[in-house]
């Protein structure tokens, strides 16, 4: 433990990280905690219980555990008017929400799809672990096992259930994780700004200005945020677009994908899919893995391939084609 305290250190600085840290341990497996995250179902496993209970009696679980398996390829269009040409056909891979040490089957399958696809950078938006505290080391060996599988660079950020003290070990298995921090992209003469924001949901650890600032206002920049919630900041700060997680989509939701809870505060047409905010575009990933219980149900878990729109395409056209759908 304390040979990965003093890697974090030396990742993060002595201060930083042990703030991290500190607020990390005031917060991990509370059921109750204040303001917009009185209540974490997460942590009360008791209700996971009863969730698994009811849905068993109501004869959907067992299909709701071959959705939570059958991981699909979502392609989804973003215009970007000032995109440089040399960028032309960029493509992202969007992962998010694995919960790999607890969601194996879905994880095997998101591996089998990341091989079979074409794209340039590959970005993870957090929730790595499937609990909120305890051991991450089959967290990482399962992440070592898709990182094995993916052919381009990584980026990621934390999300709610990760704990900073996993940042060492993610980065040596290839995962550059972003902690109010940005790359830049560059080809040719040309560049983008890939940033990421530590967990906005949970631990309030993000800052927005740190990482805004350190990009040009008048260059194309991607966010990269473990949950929706900061959307106002993020345009505000003249972000192009913003990926993210945390929804699940809902995990269980009704016929015609609505779902039942989001466990985040933003308006529900945020909550899986493709949005706008300003002139900001959005993306809210619904997911690979599951969480509280390992069903899904109206709301397949997919990956998600980003790629820039041909030049002339109408925005009309493009929200249609970011429509979620293959509900089940």
């Amino acid at each position: 433990m304390d040979e990965d305290l003093g890697k974090l250190e030396r990742r993060l600085g002595r201060l930083h990280a042990r703030q991290r840290l500190g607020i990390e341990t005031d917060h991990e497996q509370r059921v109750f905690g204040d303001g917009l995250n009185f209540f974490h179902i997460e942590n009360w496993y008791s209700a996971h219980r009863l969730i698994a209970l009811a849905l068993k009696l109501s004869g959907l679980y067992w299909r709701g555990r071959r959705n939570a398996e059958s991981v699909v390829v979502r392609r989804n269009t973003v215009r970007l008017a000032h995109l440089p040409p040399a960028f032309d056909g960029f493509t992202l891979l969007h992962l998010t929400d694995l919960h790999a040490d607890i969601s194996t089957a879905a994880m095997r399958r998101a591996a089998v799809l990341v091989r079979e696809q074409a794209y340039d950078v590959c970005v993870m938006t957090g929730d790595y672990r499937g609990q909120t505290y305890g051991p991450f080391d089959a967290t990482l060996a399962a992440l070592a096992e898709l990182r094995a599988a993916i052919q381009a660079p990584v980026y990621a950020v934390l999300g709610n259930h990760d704990t900073v003290r996993m940042v060492p070990g993610l980065e040596e298995i290839g995962i550059r994780t972003l902690l109010n921090e940005h790359e830049t992209i560059v080809r040719g003469d040309s560049h983008i700004h890939l940033a990421g924001i530590d967990d906005a949901h949970y631990y309030r650890v993000d800052n927005m200005e740190k990482v805004a600032a350190a990009i040009p206002h008048d260059e194309v920049s991607i966010l990269l945020s473990h949950t929706a919630e900061i959307y106002r900041q993020a345009a505000h700060a003249d972000f192009d677009v913003i990926l993210c997680g945390h929804t699940h989509g809902g995990q269980l939701c009704l016929p015609g994908g609505i779902p039942l809870t989001l466990s985040a505060k933003l308006p529900r047409r945020m909550g899986a899919g493709a949005w706008r905010y300003n002139r900001m575009a959005g993306y809210t990933s619904v997911g690979v893995g599951t969480c509280v219980v390992p069903v899904r149900l109206n709301c397949l878990p997919e990956i998600v391939l980003h790629r820039r729109a041909s030049p002339g395409v109408e925005q009309a056209e493009i929200i249609a084609q970011w429509r979620y759908v293959g509900l089940k």
